[in-house]
């Protein structure tokens, strides 16, 4: 009687996750970021203050920053270590023009200028970005 509950009740839990959504499913990362597609905060004061975002994007896209945070964000803050972002000076659909480069670099989630753009005078400037996967060689 007890194996017949048991396998009973591995059917139900097999029948009830394979009826999630695929990305339910997939490993979550702590802050819920997934390698797959990063989260990232974005505010528009720094230290994560004032008006916030806090969303997940997919890898290797142009995002433009919610209208009331494009050009006006202190804060760009990744989460999790498995992928770093390049805040862009502009919109996705801008053609960058400036002879030293749309961006200040990479930011990953041990960069300590994410916190505060406005130390670098970039607090109206970003206005898109774009993340990748890290990647390691050995």
């Amino acid at each position: 009687m007890q194996l017949s509950t048991a396998i009973t009740g591995l059917i139900a839990a097999a029948a009830w996750s394979s009826a999630l959504p695929a990305e339910k499913l997939v490993k979550r990362e702590v802050g819920g970021a997934d390698i797959r597609y990063p989260k990232v905060l974005i505010c528009h004061g720094p230290n994560a203050t004032g008006t916030c975002t806090h969303e997940v994007y997919s890898l290797r896209e142009c995002h433009n920053l919610p209208p009331k945070l494009q050009r006006n964000a202190s804060t760009f803050a990744p989460d999790g270590e498995d992928f770093f972002c390049f805040p862009r000076a502009g919109n996705c659909s801008e053609i960058c023009t400036s002879p030293t480069g749309c961006t200040f670099g990479a930011v990953d989630f041990h960069s300590p200028r994410k916190w505060d753009l406005s130390a670098i005078n970039w607090q109206h400037l970003i206005g898109s970005f774009d993340c990748y996967l890290n990647k390691t060689t050995s």
